[in-house]
């Protein structure tokens, strides 16, 4: 198994400081049909490929203690077959924003993602986000194997879920 590690650039200061909007603690998934997952291409600045990419399980556990919360993807499709599991979320901007940094589980290989999530709309047993994640093409490639259908500089994996 490999592992990947790249440079993460920290958020400024003052965006640290704000509240969870995170439902009560307990487990949350998403239903059927709530949820889109997208996968993009880019070679430079022109996308050469967009697919929609099959969320086979969701998932938002939300501990009852002071512990971070867990989110976990699966992927399930021809193109891509992953698990994006978080390992650390933090809240900005008056928890509006969650930026995930976990690991996305390609062939038994770990590639490290960076997640940043809007929350959409939230109440205290559901959770709606949209978020990006940007991933160089080459290292992943090298790392995973991965392969893309076209020629790529660098991937964009958009997610949106409703957790209830």
């Amino acid at each position: 198994m490999t592992t990947v590690t790249l440079p993460a650039v920290p958020p400024p200061p003052e965006a640290r400081a704000g509240a969870r909007r995170l439902p009560l603690p307990g487990e949350y998934t998403v239903a059927p049909g709530r949820s889109l997952v997208e996968l993009t291409a880019w070679y430079g600045p022109l996308p050469t490929l967009r697919r929609r990419i099959a969320l086979a399980d969701a998932s938002l556990t939300v501990p009852e203690d002071t512990e971070l919360p867990l989110f976990r993807f699966e992927f399930d499709d021809p193109r891509l077959t992953a698990t994006l599991a978080s390992e650390q979320v933090e809240s900005f901007a008056g928890g509006r924003r969650l930026q995930l940094s976990g690991d996305l589980g390609i062939d038994g290989t770990a590639f490290p993602v960076l997640l940043r999530l809007r929350v959409v709309e939230h109440t205290d047993d559901r959770l709606l986000v949209v978020g990006t994640a940007a991933l160089p093409y080459r290292l992943l490639r090298r790392a995973t194997g991965f392969r893309a259908a076209r020629p790529a500089t660098r991937l964009r994996l958009l997610v949106a879920a409703e957790f209830a």
